[in-house]
C-alpha cells in the first residue's frame, strides 16, 4: 500500500511538472499565475519545517534552548551570505548536529 501511494504521488507530481514545464505543449500561464506559483515553494517549506522547528511531542519547544530554531536561523543566515546551496546545506547540517549534541546532552 505504501509503494502504491509513493508511485501515485510521484506520477501526479511528474504530470503536473511536465504539463507546466514542457515548452512544446500549448499550455501557457499568465504572468500573474507564474508570479503566484512562485510563492508555492516557500509556503510548502514553511508548512513542512514550521512544526518540526517549533513543536515536539509535548507541545511548543522552548525557544532559547531549541537547537531546531537556532539551526534554522543559522541556516537562513548561511544561505544569505553563502550563495552556494550545497555548501550552505552541509554547513547547516553540521552546525545543527553540533548544536543538538551540545544543547540536548
Amino acid at each position: 500500500m505504501i509503494w502504491l501511494v509513493i508511485f501515485t504521488t510521484a506520477l501526479v507530481v511528474f504530470v503536473n511538472r511536465y504539463l507546466f514545464l514542457e515548452p512544446s505543449l500549448p499550455i501557457k500561464l499568465s504572468p500573474t499565475i507564474k508570479k503566484l506559483l512562485g510563492f508555492s515553494i516557500p509556503a510548502i517549506l514553511t508548512a513542512i519545517c514550521g512544526p518540526i522547528i517549533f513543536l515536539d511531542d509535548h507541545g511548543f519547544r522552548e525557544i532559547p534552548l531549541n537547537p531546531y530554531f537556532i539551526g534554522a536561523v543559522i541556516s537562513v543566515l548561511l544561505a544569505l551570505f553563502i550563495r552556494n546551496t550545497l555548501v550552505s546545506v552541509i554547513l547547516s547540517l553540521l552546525i545543527f548536529m553540533l548544536l543538538k549534541q551540545v544543547i540536548l546532552s
